[in-house]
């Protein structure tokens, strides 16, 4: 009898636990991660922030594109393979090319066999119509190319998706991601997905830009840390690696620094932070501006809005980046 009572107990143990994980996974956001990932450091390390946040994320998978930096989408997708390889997430997490040319040159060639871009619009696609009852969250950390392309091919995906850009030095004109793919901006603002804008703002302590990695902190912090794996990573600046965080120290060491103390700008991750948690930025709704050149034209009574990003707390960004390194250290 004591033998089937702890029979019972056992199992009934293995359900509430099964269906704890089953509600864990349901509140975890379901992402997609579009970047340009051999551009610099910062989507490198969105990337390995978003993998390694499992109890917030369920990536789903990456697609890159190419902006003006850091070679052709070849190149973009060999470091974000690198990055997810030191994540330990290599084979099972998907990554896709996506586009070497602008929205407006791709545009005409959707419905052809091929086209530049297709893997990436073709995933993006397939997942926003997975049968879920949570959106999608596209989280484009470079260009809008991609994103745009796929809502131009099938329209149907709106109502699934959650789009989170970071872009733009909105209501200032220019920004890297932005002047990457100017075709783009005002189609994906004129149709009603939902869509937020977390701001770069150089120079302006109020957007991503003033959320700053210091020098120091990735060369005391970061060696040795993140998940070890089997087979060494060739960098891509040379040297192999095993985890993460050594790899973090040679794009550190290698990228042109700002600043005294020196630091680069914690740009992408910043989207990942706020995606994580809201109180780490302040969020705003305002009606979708039009874009004239690279500048921005208000439209008051746009009843479009989007939702803007901005005044960030970099050190608990910061710091929250660390800890979730540290966690998949210890595991």
């Amino acid at each position: 009898m004591k033998r089937i009572e702890s029979s019972i107990l056992i199992t009934l143990f293995w359900v509430v636990m099964i269906g704890h994980a089953a509600a864990d996974d349901g509140m975890r956001i379901r992402l997609l991660i579009d970047s340009d990932a051999n551009n610099e450091t910062d989507d490198q390390h969105a990337i390995a922030y978003a993998l390694l946040s499992r109890d917030k994320f369920e990536v789903e998978g990456i697609t890159v594109n190419k902006t003006h930096n850091g070679g052709d989408v070849d190149e973009q997708m060999a470091e974000a393979e690198r990055v997810v390889k030191l994540c330990g997430f290599y084979p099972q997490l998907p990554v896709f090319k996506g586009a070497n040319g602008s929205f407006a040159e791709i545009l005409p060639h959707l419905d052809e066999p091929v086209y530049d871009g297709k893997e990436a619009v073709d995933f993006i696609i397939k997942q926003a119509k997975k049968q879920c009852d949570r959106k999608l969250v596209l989280l484009p950390i470079g260009k809008l190319t991609n994103i745009a392309l796929a809502l131009a091919k099938d329209p149907s995906i709106i109502p699934n998706i959650r789009i989170v850009w970071l872009g733009s030095n909105y209501p200032r004109p220019g920004e890297y991601n932005l002047t990457a793919d100017l075709t783009c901006i005002d189609y994906v603002l004129s149709l009603p997905v939902d869509f937020e804008m977390v701001t770069v703002r150089y120079d302006d302590p109020s957007g991503s830009w003033g959320v700053k990695a210091y020098q120091q902190d990735i060369f005391d912090k970061m060696p040795g840390m993140g998940p070890q794996v089997d087979v060494r990573v060739e960098g891509r600046h040379g040297g192999t690696f095993t985890t993460f965080g050594d790899y973090s120290v040679s794009l550190y060491r290698h990228a042109p620094q700002h600043g005294d103390p020196p630091f680069r700008s914690f740009f992408d991750a910043t989207a990942v932070a706020v995606l994580k948690d809201p109180k780490l930025g302040k969020a705003i709704e305002v009606p979708r501006p039009a874009l004239n050149g690279r500048g921005w034209v208000e439209r008051p009574k746009n009843p479009l809005k989007m939702v803007l990003w901005q005044d960030f707390d970099g050190p608990a960004i910061m710091q929250d980046f660390f800890n979730v390194i540290d966690a998949a250290t210890a595991e």
